[in-house]
């Protein structure tokens, strides 16, 4: 079975799957450039409005997923299916890529409704310290996918897996009717961006997976 470095290596001696990599570290730069500015605008702005057009940018992160299937597939196609593994791991990382770029669009849909910004209540402190960490994840995800480090990665999903369960911790308080001291709206507000930050780590997560995990494992995780 092969490594993640080695299928890099793969990778790189294809034009077209060279292509279809390279699309794909530029859709995970870009959804880091969603997330933040969608985290400024429902944190830090009473009005929801922002410098970049999140809306356009999830558009051209779409776009790319499927180049990088239309690549893959030409690739598949042309050499009778030689090199299927590197092609099947680059499709599901551009999966996982796409939905965060969904994720970050939602936030930044909610702070179009919520249209103060948002203060969690007694969450406060929770919330704002898993924003950064999720900021954080991008930052060092990304050159372990484009360096092929797997111990990097390894260690950096399990180092944050505090994120999953804090979230879910914030969600399921406020659905049990715990007295937050919070008003209806942003209690919701709250519980919404909590599910929606962590699906974003989750979906980072699998990312990171793709390097330290052969195919069959990407996505699942030891619970760190």
């Amino acid at each position: 079975m092969f490594n993640f470095r080695e299928l890099i290596e793969l990778w790189r001696t294809d034009n077209l799957l060279t292509q279809a990599l390279n699309d794909s570290y530029t859709m995970l730069d870009t959804t880091r450039e969603m997330f933040r500015a969608s985290v400024r605008s429902l944190r830090s702005s009473d009005s929801g409005e922002m410098g970049i057009d999140v809306y356009e940018m999830d558009r051209q992160v779409n776009q790319y997923e499927r180049e990088v299937r239309r690549k893959v597939l030409k690739h598949l196609a042309i050499t009778g299916g030689l090199n299927i593994i590197p092609g099947l791991i680059l499709t599901s990382i551009v999966i996982d890529v796409e939905r965060i770029g969904d994720y970050t669009k939602n936030i930044k849909d909610l702070a179009v409704v919520h249209t103060k910004k948002l203060r969690c209540g007694k969450y406060e402190a929770d919330i704002a310290r898993i924003e950064p960490a999720v900021s954080a994840l991008f930052d060092e995800i990304i050159p372990a996918v484009k360096t092929t480090d797997k111990e990097h990665a390894r260690k950096t999903v399990a180092e944050n897996w505090w994120i999953l369960k804090k979230c879910d911790e914030i969600l399921d308080n406020l659905i049990t009717g715990e007295d937050s001291g919070m008003s209806p709206g942003d209690a919701v507000a709250t519980g919404i961006y909590a599910r929606y930050l962590k699906r974003i780590a989750a979906h980072l997560m699998n990312v990171a997976s793709s390097v330290v995990n052969p195919f069959e494992g990407i996505g699942f995780h030891r619970d760190a």
